[in-house]
């Protein structure tokens, strides 16, 4: 089955770019278009796409209100990548945390914008690059640190969570750790479950804003 995408971006230009972009890959099929993040919950009940590349800054519903508004209506929900002009906007990071699965620069190489897309479909990795794991852990705080010790994680899912944090996938952790893939997956799994994450994006941003894991 193809990876389906709904572009939202209030840019027309930026829209046909990335549908150009995406609709030249085998298995990847632009399955709409809109305009403002107010449409994007009708859009995507409707389409059922299976990844949204949101612009992140829109006039009427921006993309951090838009993601709330997906994940808080939509079940399933689809995976979400916000796009933006700057890697260190505040504005992204607020997405990410509102749960957002991934981020994408506008000035991306065209591989570069079709790898995202595949990435953040299979779930199994993450797009968080070092400009917002800075942010993140300057947003530290003592809610994000005793959340953390009350997770009680073990030595191994200590390991995996790292390796997350670096953007690692299940199988690069698995090669890392000598582990097989689904043992991984056990360990993920226990980790999003124990800090109440509801993905690796969530778990990334618990591990930074607590100082489990520094940049670096």
């Amino acid at each position: 089955m193809p990876i389906t995408v709904l572009l939202v971006d209030d840019e027309p230009l930026v829209r046909a770019g990335l549908r150009a972009i995406l609709e030249a890959q085998p298995g990847i099929e632009v399955a709409g278009e809109a305009a403002d993040g107010a449409a994007v919950v009708p859009m995507v009940r409707q389409l059922r796409p299976d990844v949204v590349a949101m612009d992140v800054r829109m006039p009427l519903l921006d993309g951090i209100e838009a993601t709330r508004a997906v994940l808080r209506t939509v079940d399933p929900p689809p995976k979400i990548v916000v796009v933006t002009t700057f890697e260190n906007d505040e504005y992204v990071y607020d997405a990410l945390r509102a749960g957002a699965d991934g981020f994408l620069l506008k000035r991306s190489a065209p591989a570069e914008i079709v790898q995202a897309v595949r990435t953040v479909a299979a779930g199994d990795s993450l797009l968080f690059p070092a400009a917002l794991r800075r942010l993140a852990a300057g947003r530290g705080n003592e809610r994000a640190r005793a959340a953390m010790e009350r997770a009680a994680l073990t030595a191994r899912e200590a390991e995996v969570l790292r390796h997350m944090a670096r953007g690692l996938s299940n199988g690069e952790i698995a090669q890392a750790l000598l582990l097989g893939s689904e043992t991984v997956k056990t360990h993920v799994s226990a980790v999003l479950a124990k800090l109440g994450a509801r993905d690796r994006t969530q778990a990334v941003i618990a591990a930074y804003e607590s100082g489990f894991v520094t940049p670096g």
